[in-house]
């Protein structure tokens, strides 16, 4: 887990902001808590008619996965609540970094023999998510780690000539 981590550290970041915390739940207990929380948060989502997507796959995947951990920004503010541009420039510079932040925890895991999946969904019980970690910020997304259950192939990628335009 550690070379996960110290991975993610070494991302580079924009104005060297290293805009990253994580929080890691491990124990057993905790993940436990965690994956009801996750699913009270979707139901209370849903129950303001919400669309939650593929949420409750993300909460059966982190309730199979022996770690899962949250990434977020500490300088960054609630999605839901105003902020000035400035705010909104730094938090799209952190949410850059961030995502090299989780490649590199993802590409560490990988060399290491373990699964991952990275999680955007988490939004779908943000509220309750943030209440329980107690942790100051913007959550952004999480990460699960564990032995895969299965090898799928790649997904398919669309060619370049349909995402590059040169000039």
């Amino acid at each position: 887990m550690h070379k996960v981590l110290a991975a993610a550290i070494l991302a580079p970041s924009a104005k060297n902001r290293q805009p990253w915390r994580f929080v890691v739940v491990a124990d057993r207990e905790k993940r436990a808590e965690m994956v009801r929380v996750m699913r009270a948060g979707i139901a209370d989502t849903k129950a303001h008619g919400v669309n939650t997507g593929t949420a409750i796959m993300t909460a059966r995947i982190m309730e199979g996965a022996p770690v899962t951990i949250f990434v977020f920004n500490p300088d960054g503010v609630h999605p839901w609540l105003p902020h000035p541009d400035e705010q909104s420039f730094m938090e799209s510079f952190d949410t850059q970094s961030i995502g090299a932040a989780v490649q590199n925890m993802l590409i560490a895991a990988q060399d290491l023999g373990l699964g991952t999946l990275w999680m955007g969904d988490v939004w779908s019980a943000y509220r309750q998510l943030e209440a329980w970690l107690e942790e100051p910020g913007e959550l952004v997304a999480a990460v699960a780690l564990g032995f895969a259950a299965e090898q799928p192939p790649p997904r398919p990628r669309r060619p370049l000539s349909e995402v590059v335009r040169w000039l």
